[in-house]
């Protein structure tokens, strides 16, 4: 397959996972359909890797990485994800995603004292411009409501969202460390979904929270386009066009990828952004393209890695 359809595919793919996930909510629990979602992609790849041959045992000094790796991108990322959602219409969801740009080098910055150049934290700026002129009118009426006595959810579902963004930074960050003991790609995604869905679980169980099975079929469409086409597919297409165009290329996928989702949730959630929210969208997109291709001079192929966006990375 070509690498422009490949990157097609990964960006219509995750695209429309943000409002996909808006499918599954209301009938299960956020953490359940946490569950039931990397539970069958992990199957999946585990199936694929047993068809392909594949040892399935990798050894704990691996393990402990994508455990950890398990708990950051597919445990805390998504169940923090899918109860945004409750709250944020997913379009607001996917554009606070593409800060990930930024949240990368501050962390390296504080793990490692890697040094943030000046073209990031101007672009960092621009972004935090634009962010305030998309949410600070609801961030100003969730106050508000907080202040009358009301429950203030759309400030629960900001701070939620951004908490995804950062464990999904910290997880893309654990990459490496992963990739230092196995190179095969299908097998720790499967390794890491799983610890991500058994982590998941036993806080579902612990927490009492309802495990009754959904009869919507929309519930069950969206279950079966987010584990397979937006866990499974999309992660392929991404890996496969790191290993022919390298990062600096893919890592656009995170700037188109809120477009499309902006389009859909105008489609299909009615959302109707005002002048000033589409201004705010368009400051904190093109500053995330700003800081990604001041970077793609400055870092190479294999050192960006950890730099890319995740699921997602949804």
């Amino acid at each position: 397959m070509s690498s422009p359809l490949l990157f097609i595919i990964a960006c219509l793919i995750w695209g429309s996972t943000f409002w996909a996930i808006t499918l599954q909510l209301g009938d299960v629990a956020p953490a359940v359909s946490v569950v039931y979602r990397f539970g069958l992609a992990s199957a999946t790849l585990f199936a694929w890797c047993a068809v392909r041959g594949d040892r399935l045992r990798l050894p704990w000094r691996a393990q402990k990485w994508m455990l950890l790796q398990g708990l950051a991108s597919f445990a805390l990322s998504y169940v923090c994800t899918y109860s945004s959602e409750q709250y944020l219409v997913s379009a607001l969801v996917s554009v606070l995603f593409a800060l990930m740009v930024f949240w990368t080098p501050l962390l390296n910055r504080i793990a490692f004292g890697t040094p943030i150049t000046l073209s990031t934290c101007c672009a960092a700026f621009v972004a935090i411009c634009g962010i305030v002129l998309l949410f600070y009118q609801s961030i100003g009426a969730a106050l508000q409501d907080i202040l009358g006595g009301g429950n203030g959810h759309f400030l629960l579902g900001f701070i939620l969202a951004l908490v995804a963004t950062v464990s999904s930074t910290a997880g893309n960050a654990l990459v490496m460390k992963v990739r230092e003991h196995s190179g095969n790609v299908m097998l720790t995604m499967a390794w890491t979904m799983l610890w991500g869905t058994l982590m998941v679980a036993v806080w579902a169980i612990a927490t009492g929270q309802s495990w009754q099975l959904p009869t919507r079929p929309s519930y069950w469409m969206g279950l079966v386009y987010l584990a397979i086409f937006g866990s499974v597919i999309a992660f392929s297409a991404y890996f496969t066009l790191i290993a022919r165009i390298g990062t600096q290329k893919t890592v656009y996928i995170g700037v188109v990828t809120p477009v499309i989702s902006v389009l859909l949730s105008v489609q299909f959630e009615h959302y109707r952004p005002a002048a000033i929210e589409w201004m705010g969208m368009v400051l904190c997109l093109s500053s995330v393209a700003w800081a990604l291709t001041s970077g793609a001079r400055k870092t190479s192929p294999i050192a960006s890695l950890s730099t890319t966006p995740s699921t997602k990375a949804t």
